[in-house]
This record gives C-alpha cells, sequence and structure tokens, in this order.
C-alpha cells in the first residue's frame, strides 16, 4: 500500500530530515516509526500526506504516485488518510460536533449523512454525550479522543498518528491504542510515530526505527 524508495528530504545542504528512505508497508499493517527526538518521524509522515514533498525519492500510496501530485489533487489524496497530531489541532471556537464534522463537509457529503457518522465515530470514542462542548472544556485524553473520531470519520484507508499520546498519562495513553487496534482490525492501515518503547511491549507490532533520518531497523513482531 505504501513504498517509499530512496526518499530523501533536505531543509538546506546540512539539514537533512529523511536519508535515501527505501521501505514497504502493506496494507492492514500496523506500524510503529521510532527514533529520537529529530530522527525524521515528523518529516516522515508529513511526506505521507503531502504536506512535505520530498527532495528526491519516490513515495507511492495504493500505486499513486505522491510525489507528482500538484495543489488540487491534494485533497483527494487526503479523502483516504486520518491524521492525529499530539497537539491535537483541534478548532477551538467550534464544537465537538463541529470539529469532527469538518471533515465530511468538505467532502460535501449530505447533512444526515454527516449527522450519522459523526455521533458514530464519537460513541466509538466514548464521547457522544460531549457533541455540543468545545474542546477547551475537555480533558487532554478527551480532547486526543475527539481528534481520533475527527481522523477515523472519514474510514481512512490510512491513519497517521505523530506521537499521539505524548502529553497523556498511562491509562489514557492505553485507551487511545485500544482504538487504534481496533481502527487496524476493520483494515486500516495504521502508521505510529513514537518514543514510547513500553507501547511495543504491550502491543507488539513492527518497529520501524529511524536515525538522523536514515532507516537503521526494521523488526517483526516476535508476536501479535
Amino acid at each position: 500500500m505504501i513504498q517509499l524508495y530512496n526518499v530523501t528530504k533536505k531543509y538546506s545542504s546540512d539539514s537533512v530530515a529523511v536519508k535515501d528512505l527505501t521501505l514497504q508497508i502493506g496494507k492492514g499493517d500496523f506500524v510503529y516509526i521510532t527514533g529520537a527526538s529529530g530522527a525524521g518521524k515528523t518529516t516522515f509522515l508529513r511526506m505521507l500526506y503531502a504536506a512535505e514533498k520530498p527532495t528526491r525519492g519516490q513515495i507511492l500510496i495504493n500505486k499513486k504516485n505522491i510525489t507528482r501530485i500538484r495543489g488540487p489533487q491534494i485533497p483527494y489524496l487526503r479523502r483516504q488518510i486520518g491524521v492525529v497530531f499530539q497537539d491535537f489541532k483541534l478548532l477551538q471556537s467550534r464544537t465537538v460536533y463541529e470539529n469532527v464534522a469538518f471533515a465530511l463537509e468538505a467532502q460535501g457529503k449530505k447533512r444526515y449523512e454527516v449527522s450519522k457518522k459523526v455521533y458514530q465515530a464519537l460513541k466509538e470514542v466514548g464521547l457522544e454525550h460531549r457533541l455540543q462542548r468545545r474542546p477547551l472544556e475537555l480533558s487532554g485524553g478527551e480532547q486526543q479522543r475527539i481528534a481520533i473520531a475527527r481522523a477515523l470519520v472519514v474510514d481512512p484507508l490510512i491513519l497517521l498518528a505523530d506521537e499521539p499520546s505524548g502529553n497523556l498519562d498511562q491509562d489514557v495513553t492505553l485507551e487511545i491504542m485500544e482504538l487504534f487496534k481496533r481502527a487496524n482490525a476493520r483494515g486500516t492501515t495504521v502508521l505510529l510515530a513514537t518514543h514510547d518503547h513500553s507501547l511495543n511491549q504491550r502491543f507488539p507490532r513492527r518497529v520501524i526505527t529511524l536515525d538522523q533520518g536514515k532507516l537503521v531497523g526494521d523488526q517483526q513482531p516476535l508476536q501479535v
């Protein structure tokens, strides 16, 4: 599903975020992207949803070369991809319902379909009773679950999560991981960037390790 060939991303001659990265991720896989701060994890994910363009190399998603797409085509790519950020990126002036509905409305979905899917997504994360609250009225864990509902409401083929549990306590982190596991069980390909090695101990999956932008490890789990 996801193929990278000799991908390099340079911000300047002496700032290389990703270097000569070649790997493949299959449909329905669950993969951790690990490495120290500055290893290139975020840049790697940003290239997958076309927020960054590689300096050289090719990235294919479902056999489509996304390094060649232009501005008007990017929204169509992103309809297949859900993204969860460490800092949530919720719209503070909008309600929980409006935050989750935003992506569906951008796709031109009809109102009754938006309403049905938003409620289902919020029920999945256990927050259907928070429809009319605003993000700042919620805890950090609740805000992250809203962000996950927003990512999943479009039924993405791929879910990208960048340090989604970085600011959350252990109990909330486990709840978040269960949501990702359920999405993966439904067929969504999940890529989770994290520096928390305990996640893989509790939820063993394939681990891709980056160091200064280079691929230095690609380990399959002993058990799942």
